[in-house]
């Protein structure tokens, strides 16, 4: 699967955990998944900014980062030459952002499911007949 920044923050930060997300990285301990090069500059963002929010300690967020490093999450080698051909076509087709493009692009060109919980990649992933994992909706 492709994993995004969004579905890994709702694993990594409790309250926001479902479960759906929980069957989500029970296939990611399992089977690995595969992530466009931007994802861990993501995930260390938005985790960073949850500490400077005082949301979670520096000590919980590098455990985290930690626990995500241990798992099977292979960094896709094309995202970058396809930024401005096909993931920018993506993003023009369905007003997405370049970032989030790049996920949907992967899952596309791999014809791998995308777990995502931004509503915007959920509908362009069903448009181009993609399966979508970790809908919050029961």
């Amino acid at each position: 699967m492709v994993l995004d920044c969004s579905a890994t923050i709702a694993w990594v930060q409790h309250d926001e955990t479902t479960d759906a997300i929980r069957a989500v990285f029970v296939k990611v301990a399992e089977a690995g998944a595969v992530v466009p090069s931007l994802w861990r500059l993501e995930v260390a963002n938005v985790l960073t900014l949850a500490v400077r929010k005082r949301r979670m300690s520096k000590m919980l967020r590098d455990k985290a980062l930690l626990d995500l490093t241990n798992l099977d999450i292979r960094t896709d080698a094309e995202t970058d030459a396809l930024a401005w051909s096909d993931t920018l076509a993506l993003a023009d087709r369905f007003r997405l952002t370049l970032y989030d493009a790049a996920y949907v692009e992967l899952a596309r060109r791999q014809n791998l499911p995308l777990a995502t919980l931004d509503r915007e990649m959920r509908t362009a992933a069903t448009a181009l007949g993609l399966t979508v994992l970790g809908n919050t909706e029961a």
